[in-house]
């Protein structure tokens, strides 16, 4: 009887001990340790217990260690999503890999490293026999570029001992393809208006030499251009440069200085039958024979402000006569070849 009664109180201990192995800390209490009341019996083996989720976990979390075993859980489940989406690649840089390795939505794998570095462009990317090459031609450009600009600047700007010494060279380079017709710190702009008329003798059917009125060119012009939003080049300038050509080329005494005052003649007699021409001042069977040119030039009055005084009186230069027989034949034969033409053409 009492070894049974001492083996029912060691059944009795063990299931007691069982049921406080839950105390603080988790320690063992005395029943548990095999006291004098003898060894306990081997425990039977316990079924495996299923996965609890979270919520149950917490439920029957130890009192002293609640929050670490719901947190470990947590890490256990973000770590298997982590593992999930790294699998399939859905990293947000393009062509980066995901945390599993796998290529990203841009097929890079994701042992790739950086993307490579481009290649040398431009001049670089030549041989150096090639890049020798284009650094010369662009230096000789860069000189070109130079030179031309002080030349320019030389032709525009104000007489000074460049310009007096090698002032050939300049108008060699500038005239004519570079011409300016303004001068650079002029202290003062132009001035004046200056008006150009044109006068003719004409050799009737009847053999009567007969002469026209003047004809005021720069006023037709000034009235073609007056409202007219765009005018052409040839109302604008035409007269204009070939008078400042002539007055450049001639002296005083309206003799012609070289060449360039034979030529500037030669312009201004082309002009003055095309212009007289189109004022109809020949007659049908009429030939202008001879024409003559003059100058107005009247001073701009100044502003109040300025209290400069100028003169208000007009200066009249007055060319001599010239001969248009040379030209009208050139004119002539001009227009009977044209005619040829157009009856052969027909």
């Amino acid at each position: 009887m009492d070894a049974y009664d001492k083996g029912s109180d060691a059944r009795q201990g063990q299931g007691q001990g069982r049921q406080r192995q839950g105390g603080p800390g988790g320690e063992a209490g005395p029943e548990e340790t095999g006291g004098p009341a003898g060894a306990a019996e081997p425990a039977e083996p316990a079924e495996p217990a299923e996965p609890a989720e979270p919520a149950e976990l917490a439920e029957h979390a130890e009192p002293g260690r609640p929050a670490e075993r719901a947190t470990t859980a947590e890490q256990a489940g973000a770590a298997e999503a982590a593992g999930a989406s790294g699998a399939v690649g859905t990293s947000a840089d393009a062509g980066v890999a995901g945390p599993a390795g796998v290529a990203g939505p841009a097929g890079v794998a994701g042992s790739a490293g950086p993307a490579g570095v481009a290649g040398p462009t431009g001049v670089a990317a030549l041989s150096p026999r090639y890049q020798v090459g284009a650094v010369v031609a662009l230096a000789v450009v860069a000189v070109a570029v130079c030179a031309h600009i002080g030349l320019v600047f030389l032709h525009v700007a104000p007489s000074n001992t460049l310009t007096k010494q090698h002032g050939s060279v300049v108008d060699e380079w500038v005239f004519p393809e570079f011409e300016q017709n303004w001068k650079l710190f002029a202290p003062n702009p132009l001035q004046q208006n200056v008006s150009v008329q044109l006068r003719a003798e004409v050799s009737t059917a009847d053999g009567e030499i007969r002469t026209t009125r003047w004809y005021d060119l720069s006023a037709e012009d000034g009235r073609a251009i007056d409202g007219n939003p765009l005018p052409s080049h040839t109302q604008q300038n035409e007269l204009r440069r070939a008078w400042d050509f002539f007055v450049a080329s001639h002296d005083s005494e309206d003799r012609p200085v070289g060449l360039r005052g034979t030529l500037a003649e030669a312009y201004l007699r082309r002009i003055a039958l095309l212009r007289l021409d189109r004022d109809g001042a020949a007659a049908p069977g009429d030939v202008v024979e001879r024409v003559q040119y003059r100058s107005r030039t009247t001073n701009v009055e100044p502003p109040p402000w300025s209290g400069e005084k100028i003169s208000d009186r007009p200066t009249v230069r007055e060319l001599p006569w010239w001969s248009v027989a040379a030209e009208t034949r050139d004119t002539g034969a001009g227009r009977s070849g044209q005619s040829e033409q157009e009856g052969g053409a027909a």
